[in-house]
């Protein structure tokens, strides 16, 4: 799977990319016919501490699952991220399945 990530209004650390990829990575221990997936960083402008916002969007086969969290780190919207989409991804899963 190609994870392709995208930082909007500020520069992402190799870092915090190496922890994006390796969480979205783990999404194809629950379905493997994901093809590929984009990830978009983003800063809100608003005053709020939690300002850090994460888009994450699958693409499948015939299918497409996105999810967005706003958290008070990257770390933590992805992660809140993921597992929306695990619960996503099973369900997908089991649908599939059932055809």
């Amino acid at each position: 799977m190609t994870v392709q990530i995208q930082s909007v209004h500020f520069d992402a650390d190799k870092k915090l990319l190496a922890f994006v990829e390796e969480r979205v990575d783990k999404l194809t221990l629950f379905y493997d016919g994901i093809l590929k997936s984009e990830v978009i960083l983003k800063l809100d402008k608003g005053d709020s501490a939690e300002n850090k916002i994460a888009e994450i969007k699958l693409h499948m086969a015939g299918n497409h699952l996105f999810a967005k969290k706003q958290c008070k780190s990257f770390e933590e919207a992805v992660d809140t991220s993921i597992d929306a989409l695990k619960s996503q991804v099973k369900k997908h899963k089991e649908k599939v399945k059932g055809l």
